[in-house]
């Protein structure tokens, strides 16, 4: 490498959770070469991503649409996010969202950590990898 990668979209790596949605994984790969990861995740209306968390922090940014989140605290707090608002979550911090029931969302996540690690609720199934599978 010359000090520089170029990630084109069209040959990013495709995760698809089902028809409902898919994530294209812009930064970040399997060997953990880079410091964080991001994935651009679309989602058609209506989808909803069940209660997970990370053991670091997460920021998603709202590109295209809305979607309202669920995240646990000590009392259960729900936003909605529009186009060009972020959401910021720390280490632990239990959340899920539910996207536009009239429009296509798209979201940029960036994980503050080279390797992608998700903790799921129980019921939840996933791939090898730890990515949800829809069944």
């Amino acid at each position: 490498m010359d000090g520089f990668r170029v990630t084109r979209f069209d040959e990013a790596p495709l995760v698809t959770y089902g028809p409902q949605s898919d994530l294209r994984v812009l930064v970040g790969d399997d060997d953990k070469s880079t410091p964080i990861r991001a994935a651009l995740q679309t989602c058609q209306p209506g989808y909803d991503v069940p209660f997970h968390s990370h053991p670091y922090i997460e920021y998603l940014i709202v590109l295209e649409g809305s979607a309202v989140f669920r995240i646990e605290g000590e009392e259960m707090r729900t936003v909605e996010l529009g186009k060009g608002d972020t959401v910021e979550l720390h280490a632990g911090v239990w959340h899920a969202f539910t996207t536009s029931p009239s429009e296509v969302t798209r979201l940029l996540g960036v994980h503050i950590s080279a390797e992608r690690i998700v903790n799921y609720k129980p019921g939840v199934k996933t791939d090898a990898r730890g990515f949800r599978v829809e069944v």
